[in-house]
């Protein structure tokens, strides 16, 4: 088994949850008493959701590749970030620090394909959904269009990730303004929405919606669970 290198606590609300998947992925592969290898640096959220909204990305990188070399260091032999947002960074993180990082975006990518889906609607922070690091991967890799929501949504989908998902808020008024947001990329010809930040699988289920959704957290962390087993 190999060692997973998470960083964490972006927000610890969702790497609680890459915590429990991957121990419960493991133990539904090996069975018994098998746990995860796996190692975590839980970074202070309130410094990296500050330097985001500074668009500080430079400084931002250096503390995902501080904390990726420490989790090397450490002895893990591939990165997982428990969040979309920071994979921006992501190339970055393997190239100064030599290591792996198995990214979030061309999981759920291969995912989309297998649900045989073209043209997908993406929920996440503004800085995901306006930002071409996550479209690309799933434009260029996969071939799989992108329709993001309007302005008004996206503010009001980036403000409830940070202000209530993040702080362990579940609101039901968030939960309905969410699924409208949804109803309007289906009629803009979605054929399915990603859940591009890994709080929002918190907010919305499957059963929520009738268009198919991709849950961002668990498939990336099952993916970690067998990359991890794949000797």
């Amino acid at each position: 088994m190999k060692k997973i290198g998470l960083i964490g606590g972006m927000s610890w609300e969702s790497s609680l949850e890459y915590y429990k998947i991957i121990n419960e992925t493991i133990k539904l592969k090996l069975g018994g008493l098998h746990s995860a290898e796996c190692l975590m640096y839980s970074v202070d959220f309130q410094e990296i959701e500050s330097l985001q909204h500074q668009n500080k990305w430079e400084e931002l990188t250096n503390i995902m590749v501080d904390t990726a070399q420490k989790l090397k260091n450490a002895g893990a032999d591939f990165i997982i970030i428990c969040t979309n947002t920071m994979h921006k960074m992501a190339s970055d993180i393997e190239s100064r620090v030599g290591i792996k990082v198995l990214h979030i975006a061309e999981v759920t990518g291969e995912k989309i394909v297998q649900k045989g889906i073209k043209k997908v609607g993406l929920l996440g922070t503004k800085f995901t959904m306006e930002g071409d690091f996550y479209k690309k991967i799933l434009k260029e890799k996969f071939n799989i269009d992108i329709i993001i929501p309007d302005e008004d949504h996206r503010d009001m989908v980036h403000e409830v990730i940070y202000e209530e998902l993040c702080k362990g808020i579940i609101s039901e008024v968030s939960k309905e303004k969410y699924k409208k947001v949804i109803e309007s990329l289906a009629l803009k010809g979605a054929e399915g929405i990603v859940l591009g930040c890994t709080e929002i699988p918190l907010l919305i289920k499957q059963e929520d919606v009738d268009i198919p959704i991709f849950d961002t957290t668990t498939i990336h962390a099952i993916s970690a669970v067998e990359f991890a087993l794949n000797r």
